[in-house]
């Protein structure tokens, strides 16, 4: 029936067969390719399929296409074509990647080899979030196709290149989201039944994303594995029996909140069951700052520790201040001779850049370390969560001392930026330098 005859016939029928008269003709058109289309019969109907493939709308129209039809695309379907009923089964398979670089040696990449290791996730996608200094997210889900590969193999693809090119080797935790991705990747060792036990650093980890998979990979993690329950949050819910993820997850949410506070509560509830609403936000601002100080030996005395310390967050202040940023977040890592490390992060009262702060937030991380004979090769500092300085709210206090230590503090500020960084001093000022600084995050 051409698109004359459907429209006399419609003439006599109601609103509705009119109206899918319309949509006939805005489906075919009205040039030469269509009434080619229109008079070449089976053709089109071997092409156009009311039972197989995706839907595809037009202005007016539905149609379903047969998903390997090479003229898909020349029929208006392909990349703007609206996902089919399988979208929610695509939404399952494991597509963002955490990755964390380790050199052979097992130290942390520097910041240009960094930046070349962060190169080679982009040849694999556009969507690359940096974690400085040695992490990266990926979401490889538009690149599945392209590449032909799930995104395991691609993982493995990005290890023998990171190896091949900077020496260096990766761990790679592969999931639906972010959240699942970081723990495959952080806790490889805490798996059962397909979830392979033992496997060492340097390894693709995989969280497959069939809930029950999901789930069964949750159970019998500590509560402290959820990403973003700290040591705190951790001993509160062990302190109500609620030491495992499959008990978080098996709690009521009116409980959780009870027990953290509502958004807490809700938080953790979500992470209990796999949900994870963020996404990898490609390009993002810079959001921390660190630094650095490697001791020339491995120190025992705590005194030394402090000073360095102090001289971090004395260094951090200052950079805070010049680019007009405040921080959230304060965050210690402490590395030891036998190479291994350990990292706390603490939340500040108030968003802050002032140097005081900083010095009694990492004072305060250092002494509940509890450190006793430690040998201690190197201390960290980083400032997390940043924030415009303009934006900020400030807890206004009726202390002299605090506005004068602020005064001074601002006075201190522009004497470095006439006479150089070195001209003012804490009185405790490590001799050995102002570390080394990590680079900023992207």
């Amino acid at each position: 029936m051409t698109p004359d005859d459907r429209n006399t016939k419609a003439r006599g029928a109601g609103p509705a067969a009119r109206a899918s008269a319309r949509a006939d003709r805005g489906a075919l058109g009205t040039g030469p390719t269509a009434r080619a289309a229109a008079g070449s019969g089976s053709e089109a109907q071997a092409r156009v399929s009311a039972g197989s493939g995706p839907v595809a709308r037009g202005a007016g129209s539905t149609a379903r296409v047969s998903a390997g039809d090479p003229g898909a695309v020349g029929q208006g379907v392909g990349p703007t074509a609206p996902p089919s009923e399988g979208a929610s089964d695509d939404r399952r398979v494991p597509g963002v990647l955490y990755v964390r670089f380790h050199s052979v040696a097992g130290a942390e990449p520097g910041a240009d080899i960094y930046e070349g290791l962060l190169g080679l996730l982009t040849e694999l996608t556009p969507v690359v979030e940096a974690l400085p200094p040695d992490a990266a997210l990926a979401d490889v889900r538009g690149a599945l196709r392209y590449f032909g590969r799930d995104a395991a193999e691609l993982a493995a693809l990005l290890r023998v290149r990171a190896l091949a090119r900077y020496g260096v080797d990766c761990t790679v935790g592969v999931a639906v989201n972010p959240l699942l991705a970081r723990m495959a990747a952080a806790h490889p060792r805490q798996r059962t039944g397909r979830f392979r036990a033992g496997d060492r650093a340097g390894a693709v980890h995989t969280v497959p994303g069939d809930p029950a998979e999901v789930a069964a990979f949750l159970a019998h993690q500590p509560a402290a594995a959820l990403y973003g329950v700290g040591p705190a949050t951790a001993r509160t819910l062990c302190a109500y029996g609620l030491d495992s993820v499959d008990r978080i997850a098996a709690a009521p949410l009116s409980t959780l909140q009870r027990i953290l506070g509502a958004a807490a509560g809700r938080r953790v509830h979500e992470r209990a069951h796999g949900i994870d609403p963020g996404a990898v936000v490609p390009n993002a601002p810079a959001r921390s700052l660190g630094a650095e100080h490697r001791f020339a030996h491995d120190e025992l005395d705590p005194d030394r520790r402090r000073r360095a310390l102090l001289t971090l967050a004395d260094e951090l202040g200052v950079r805070l201040r010049t680019g007009g940023q405040v921080a959230r977040t304060l965050t210690l890592t402490v590395r030891y001779a036998d190479r291994s490390v350990t990292t706390r992060g603490r939340a500040l009262p108030e968003p802050t850049a002032h140097t005081p702060r900083l010095v009694a937030a990492a004072y305060a991380l250092h002494e509940a370390l509890g450190l006793e004979r430690a040998r201690v090769r190197s201390v960290a500092l980083r400032a997390e969560g940043l924030a415009d300085a303009g934006s900020a709210a400030h807890q206004l206090t009726f202390d002299p001392a605090d506005d004068k230590a602020r005064r001074i503090e601002a006075a201190a500020d522009r004497a470095r930026a006439r006479f150089g960084a070195g001209a003012i001093r804490p009185a405790a000022f490590l001799d050995a330098a102002w570390g080394r600084p990590f680079p900023d995050a992207a």
